[in-house]
């Protein structure tokens, strides 16, 4: 037999106190299987540890120290070795003895003396055994990676077409750079101050907040149905200009809507971004667009947002104007809370102030001349 099919040969392990018997059943198993050998439980467990685990344990039960039975109670009891097959070898007959041994896990129980043919069968279809479920198991592990790996594609390009989207309605309406970047960050910001409060802590599950995370650019995606000549107006808006202008929020909502139908299924993180870009102009006091919802009437996404945006809104430079200090916003928003804005998430912001004027550093961008007026609806 050559080297390479020598080290294919699977391992058994024969565990016996009586060297006798040790090398019986050595010799019957030498010429198709890699043999060791251990005379305790003790050394058994040392191997079975130690080096690369057995593809079967032949167990004896009468041994002095650590008898069979307790040498299967710790291996099945150990995940790295409970998968291994054990077939009890033994010279005790009694049914209460195999009971006890098939109990503890045993694959098999086999009473002394053996018949060669029938011992060997019986190895043969443990070993069998033992080579599908390893065959399935490691099946089975590379498909969950290959899933892991798929979804993780999936979330990218999930992540990608909404960032390259919702920048799309931005460019129309020429906003300043990183809005995005910033209104996501401080909306999870929020969310994260928020996660234990009574009010807020069953809705904001980590998973919740990471789709919050991830929809908050999608939150003025229906500007993209707003005509250039009312988007791209370099002047205030007229009355009925205005009332075209706060229609981005039923375009967003619309669709996403779409989209979520063409799927075919309800998409959780869709159902957010719904929610974000048709209610964050809502109001506290139901004085907001477009549906007049108030208090806890408007979704816990939309209220985050609804600050994230006025704030962002008023502390970046516009082409006709420069942005507000972080003081006078941070004076701005807290005059809002019980009128604009909900005052736990109002509460929450004035807390996260410095982490708001850093993240608003962090992405701050110069706004150039070429740059034309935007949200003049609020």
């Amino acid at each position: 037999m050559n080297n390479d099919a020598a080290v294919k040969r699977p391992t058994v392990l024969v565990v016996d106190d009586i060297p006798e018997n040790l090398s019986l059943i050595s010799a019957l198993l030498k010429d198709e299987y890699k043999v060791k050998v251990a005379n305790s439980g003790e050394k058994a467990l040392r191997i079975t540890r130690s080096e690369a685990a057995p593809d079967l344990i032949l167990l004896d039960i009468m041994m002095p120290g650590m008898d069979g039975y307790e040498v299967c109670r710790r291996l099945k009891a150990d995940t790295a070795t409970r998968d291994i097959p054990i077939i009890f070898l033994t010279a005790r007959a009694e049914m209460e003895d195999e009971k006890l041994g098939l109990e503890l896990g045993a694959e098999d129980y086999i009473t002394k003396p053996i018949s060669p043919p029938i011992f060997m069968a019986r190895v043969k279809t443990h070993l069998k055994l033992k080579a599908a479920a390893d065959f399935l198991r490691d099946k089975n592990q590379f498909l969950e990676q290959e899933v892991e790996r798929r979804t993780c594609e999936v979330r990218a390009i999930q992540e990608v077409t909404i960032l390259a989207l919702a920048s799309l309605a931005e460019t129309r309406d020429a906003d300043t750079g990183y809005h995005l970047q910033r209104t996501q960050r401080y909306v999870k910001s929020l969310a994260l101050k928020l996660k234990i409060h009574p009010r807020f802590k069953d809705y904001l599950s980590d998973s919740n907040i990471t789709m919050l995370f991830k929809s908050a650019p999608l939150h003025d995606i229906g500007k993209v149905g707003i005509p250039d000549r009312i988007l791209l107006k370099p002047g205030p808006l007229e009355p009925e200009e205005g009332e075209i202008m706060k229609t981005h929020t039923r375009i967003g909502w619309d669709a996403i809507e779409h989209a979520e139908r063409a799927l075919g299924a309800n998409v959780e993180f869709l159902q957010i971004a719904k929610e974000i870009a048709l209610c964050h102009h809502e109001k506290w006091d139901g004085t907001g667009y477009p549906r007049e919802l108030c208090g806890e009437e408007i979704p816990i996404a939309a209220r985050l947002m609804a600050v994230a945006d006025v704030y962002d809104a008023l502390s970046s430079s516009r082409v006709y104007r420069d942005g507000m200090p972080h003081e006078r916003v941070v004076q701005m928003l807290t005059e809002g809370r019980g009128t604009h804005f909900d005052p736990d998430v109002i509460e929450a912001f004035i807390e996260l102030q410095d982490q708001f004027r850093q993240i608003s550093l962090d992405y701050a961008v110069f706004c150039g001349s070429s740059q034309l007026v935007h949200d003049r609806v609020r």
